[in-house]
């Protein structure tokens, strides 16, 4: 595939903004989300930029679009780069057992029957791998009905109480696998967050570091850490949420009452990254574009097209997508099937979300990136507000081709 810098002969023009102005304005109101800031580049042009709403929940700021956001498991793609970054040093091997970077991963169990208090364990039958960890289907015991029993034995390890990332997956080591590694896709941060660790022993530095040194500093990502510094947390959009009756209120999480500071007490990479519009741009551009941006080049071409295909199909057996017309690649979602998915775009369209409703999604067949980053927490036993991304999605589409 050629680059996106290539293919593109003159710079596309800018979208008609009607149809995205009037979402979210709309979707931003009183009684919706508090504000949202949306970007679309076509070739590496922007051709869609626009900030809607407030910044604080008293509606005195309005939303900037140079706007930090907490973009949680947005996180995960950056993780899963810096991943293969150390695959294509031969630091990291995709195949190789986690218990290579991380001996307390030998000899894992899995719970087969029983009760919490006295659980029947087998041993697993294939290796925990890396490309596991990458693709969600390690066997770990992040809830469902159906694996009751072990989803309580790694709750019962508290493993987000650790305050590293070493400390994180030697409590996750102590627990039993729910499944075998490689045989059901169950997404969670537990993946990610153990995948952080490998990469801290693949490398030889702090999590933190790597990404800083390796990914930040290169891609001139200014605003993107695991906190923000004091002299720009004035630009950190409030986090909300909403109560039983439906009212708009502030998020009872650490970093909505004091924002800024630290999403997990570790440097959690699946869901622990402040960034902002223009910095997860350049990101995002990066993998467009083939691994490179702006002559610094992170990945070859070939490892940003097997990180953008459906990884599930290639298991034995196939690994059940997750949704229909959709599998996953090595960190976020990989579109298979356009007819039957419900995302607008391509066949190896290839994204991903954060919880506080943030969205991003890459177009490599039509050249586009979309995102759109919102700051409001959905809480159990609340009225759920309209979902932002996929009506945006369709409007863009519509924009780009009427």
């Amino acid at each position: 595939m050629l680059s996106l810098a290539a293919c593109a002969t003159a710079a596309p023009p800018p979208l008609p903004r009607a149809p995205m102005d009037a979402l979210l304005t709309r979707d931003t109101g009183d009684a919706g989300y508090l504000g949202a800031v949306a970007v679309v580049a076509d070739h590496g042009t922007v051709v869609y930029r626009g900030a809607f709403g407030h910044a604080d929940l008293q509606g005195l700021q309005p939303l900037r679009d140079d706007a930090i956001f907490r973009i949680y498991s947005m996180t995960k793609p950056v993780t899963s780069v810096a991943a293969l970054m150390l695959v294509e040093q031969g630091r990291l091997h995709l195949d190789a057992p986690v218990a290579t970077y991380l001996p307390e991963f030998a000899g894992l169990q899995r719970v087969a029957g029983g009760s919490v208090e006295a659980p029947a364990l087998v041993p697993v039958q294939r290796p925990l791998t890396v490309r596991h960890l990458l693709t969600h289907t390690a066997g770990f015991a992040t809830g469902g009905d159906d694996i009751r029993v072990a989803s309580a034995l790694l709750q019962a390890q508290a493993p987000e109480e650790a305050t590293d990332l070493a400390g994180y997956a030697d409590r996750v080591a102590r627990a039993p696998l729910a499944t075998e590694p490689g045989t059901r896709f169950r997404y969670d941060g537990v993946n990610t967050e153990v995948l952080a660790r490998v990469i801290e022993v693949a490398s030889g530095q702090s999590f933190e570091t790597f990404l800083r040194t390796r990914i930040f500093v290169p891609l001139a990502l200014h605003d993107t850490g695991f906190e923000v510094p004091a002299a720009q947390r004035g630009r950190i959009m409030a986090l909300t949420t909403r109560n039983a009756e439906g009212q708009r209120v502030l998020a009872d999480t650490p970093s909505a009452r004091k924002p800024g500071v630290r999403l997990r007490p570790y440097t959690s990479g699946a869901g622990g990254l402040y960034s902002t519009a223009a910095d997860y741009l350049r990101f995002a551009r990066m993998l467009a574009d083939g691994g490179t941006l702006e002559g610094v080049r992170l990945l070859r071409e070939d490892t940003v097209a097997m990180m953008m295909s459906d990884q599930l199909a290639g298991f034995d057996p196939p690994v059940p997508a997750p949704e229909p017309g959709e599998g996953f690649g090595l960190g976020g979602y990989v579109v298979t099937d356009p007819a039957i998915s419900t995302r607008p775009g391509s066949r190896g369209q290839f994204g991903w979300s954060g919880a506080a409703s943030t969205y991003f999604t890459i177009d490599r067949e039509r050249g586009l990136v979309i995102l759109l980053l919102s700051q409001h927490l959905p809480t159990d036993g609340a009225p759920p507000l309209p979902k932002l991304a996929t009506p945006f999605y369709r409007a863009v589409y519509s924009a780009v081709s009427p």
